[in-house]
């Protein structure tokens, strides 16, 4: 009882009684059916914009029509291959796995489970966490309509209409997915993207006769009622869920608003969306340009919605609050200071979902370059590491204006998020030191990151799935596959239901030097307070400056006797490298090397090499070397 009692306390002093208040009136506004009623099924089908109007009244996008767009590119063997894999219906999932769905597809079947969703059922009673179904994310993933972005690029650089599948893809999915039931208006997010990405198919098909009068009046039926439920439901991703859930759905309300005025409630969508982006924007992005999911890819989420938004904004004479176009810069400053040069690839840190929502190059899903090059353009920064396909598509030149996005040897640090970067000729070490003030989403303070010559040799694991196992959830969410310490069994922080931790770890200090040799790194957070509250783990770093080396000293003050201090590295490339190790009696450890595992795409778990040092000292030093 005690301990339950503990974990409310942890609850309502993370998440505050604004978000304790809201979940349990949402649960009531569930279970009693009030949702049900906010949220009809079936509404009696309304024409608010005929195809003829919409276009007589261009309103500006990206690209008035596939007809104007001013940009030629050979078509690539990728994207023909590309083309010719999803015309046979065979779809990559999240930058990766493939299945066949068919014809037919049902869009309510998730492929990796073969669980088929109630379509009929509201959406407030489907189980996004049904260990039967499995990850409904297997679902969402072809509901975002991200693959449109394969037909249209290969429609513009072949010369080949590919319309008719664009639009049966969309009139196929409208057909089988009623309004306010089934999986796929479980999410706002999910609704928000699939409006995006529709939009930009409907603006490139403009003139095209296979968007007839029917088929648009189907969708901007659609349209309404979809924005009217982000709208309505708004309050879950701004107070229960607060990341870049509300950062989309905010951009999406914005975005229909503008793009649609003729629609019921248009004019407050946009002004409500404009104020809400704005606000979220200046919460979830910090300072120095961090982000507070703690998530390299899902910073890559948001700044490629702030392309959207402050392109579409210009376009339409509008302005956001100045605080945007700050943290957009910010951003692209703290990414680019954390990019692999050669790669463009960043640390797998934090939760990679697989998410990567208007892929408009040939890129590699892990490069970053693409989007972040896409938004220096549209603020005008210039952007030093290559031109990509992204920036054509959003109408954008080549920024002249000088910027400060050159990587350079030496070390940033980015305080706000906790992040510590130290580059050399040939290698980039990654520390994360960090305050939670928002939710973490996995148990990894102090981890640390290594690149050697564009190779990623110690490696970050990703997150695999949302609704796995529950050794794959520990294993990934927690410690264990991050390289940093834990002791026993423990990680740093008490797991929760779903995405909750208890005894949230904090920075208490950093502290860095440097001399011709080397840089020092010294961080000591509070970690493992559901073990004791007085237990503090220090990591101490050299990385020398002119050999591939790296010393890593971890302390942990006030350990309970007996128990173990395991140091944790995880690498793809167990040749490459050379550890040493002893305690602070000098006593040299011999590794334990055994198995770990790798998520760089979501749904997808590979093996790489675990060694874990073990001591029952409070002291582990490891000397690593690239040999």
């Amino acid at each position: 009882m005690f301990a339950k009692v503990q974990r409310a306390g942890q609850l309502i002093g993370n998440m505050g009684w604004r978000y304790i208040f809201f979940r349990l009136g949402f649960e009531l506004k569930k279970r009693t059916g009030m949702h049900k009623k906010a949220f009809p099924v079936q509404p009696a089908h309304k024409t608010f914009l005929s195809l003829d109007e919409w276009r007589r009244n261009y309103i500006p996008f990206f690209f008035k029509s596939r007809e104007e767009i001013a940009f030629n590119l050979p078509l690539s063997k990728q994207l023909e291959k590309d083309h010719a894999q999803i015309s046979a219906h065979n779809f990559t999932f999240f930058s990766s796995l493939e299945y066949k769905l068919g014809p037919g597809y049902d869009w309510l079947t998730n492929p990796d489970t073969g669980y088929s969703y109630n379509g009929k059922a509201h959406w407030t009673e489907i189980n996004d966490y049904s260990q039967a179904a499995g990850d409904i994310k297997f679902v969402w993933e072809p509901s975002r309509f991200s693959h449109l972005y394969t037909f249209i690029r290969y429609d513009k650089h072949s010369g080949k209409d590919c319309s008719v599948p664009v639009f049966g893809e969309i009139s196929n999915w409208i057909g089988a997915n009623t309004i306010n039931q089934g999986p796929n208006f479980k999410c706002s997010q999910e609704i928000s993207l699939r409006m995006m990405n529709w939009i930009f198919a409907l603006y490139y098909y403009r003139n095209s006769p296979s968007l007839t009068e029917e088929l648009f009046d189907k969708i901007q039926h659609y349209l309404y009622w979809q924005t009217r439920h982000v709208y309505d439901n708004i309050d879950f991703s701004r107070i229960a869920v607060r990341n870049n859930h509300a950062i989309t759905e905010t951009l999406a309300l914005y975005i229909v608003g503008t793009l649609f005025p003729q629609l019921p409630g248009a004019a407050k969508w946009k002004k409500d969306g404009k104020r809400w982006f704005e606000e979220e924007i200046a919460y979830q992005v910090y300072e120095d340009g961090t982000f507070l999911q703690f998530s390299m890819n899902y910073h890559r989420v948001v700044v490629q919605l702030m392309t959207w938004a402050i392109r579409l904004a210009e376009l339409n004479d509008e302005r956001f609050a100045d605080v945007v176009y700050d943290r957009a810069a910010k951003s692209l400053q703290f990414l680019t200071a954390a990019m692999d040069e050669t790669t463009g690839w960043l640390p797998n840190y934090g939760a990679n979902d697989g998410a990567l929502f208007f892929k408009l190059s040939d890129s590699h899903f892990r490069d970053y370059r693409p989007q972040l090059e896409a938004l220096s353009n549209a603020l005008g920064m210039k952007w030093p590491y290559g031109h990509y396909e992204d920036s054509d598509w959003y109408g954008l030149k080549p920024a002249e204006y000088k910027s400060d996005l050159l990587i350079q040897t030496g070390y940033r640090s980015f305080n706000k998020g906790g992040y510590h970067i130290y580059r050399s000729a040939d290698s980039v070490s990654f520390v994360r030191c960090g305050d939670h003030k928002d939710r973490p989403s996995q148990a990894d303070n102090l981890h640390l990151d290594i690149w050697h010559k564009g190779i990623n040799v110690l490696h970050d694991a990703g997150s695999y799935k949302y609704n796995a196992d529950q050794s794959d959830l520990k294993y990934f969410m927690g410690t264990r596959s991050h390289n940093t310490v834990m002791l026993d069994d423990y990680d740093q922080m008490e797991k929760g239901a779903r995405f909750i931790w208890y005894y949230w770890t904090q920075c208490e200090s950093v502290k860095t030097n440097e001399t011709g040799e080397y840089f020092l790194f010294e961080g000591t957070i509070r970690a493992f307070q559901h073990i004791n509250k007085n237990i503090r783990h220090t990591r101490k770093i050299t990385v020398y400056k002119n050999a591939a080396i790296w010393q890593v000293e971890d302390i942990i003050d006030n350990k309970p006797p007996g128990m173990a201090l395991t140091q944790l590295w995880h690498t793809c490339y167990p040749g490459m490298l050379k550890f040493e190790s002893s305690t602070a009696l000098e006593q040299t450890l011999k590794p334990a090397i055994g198995t770990g595992y790798y998520s760089s795409f979501y749904g997808k778990k590979e093996k790489c090499t675990e060694i874990a040092f073990a001591t029952n000292e409070n002291r582990l030093a490891t000397r690593i070397t690239v040999i």
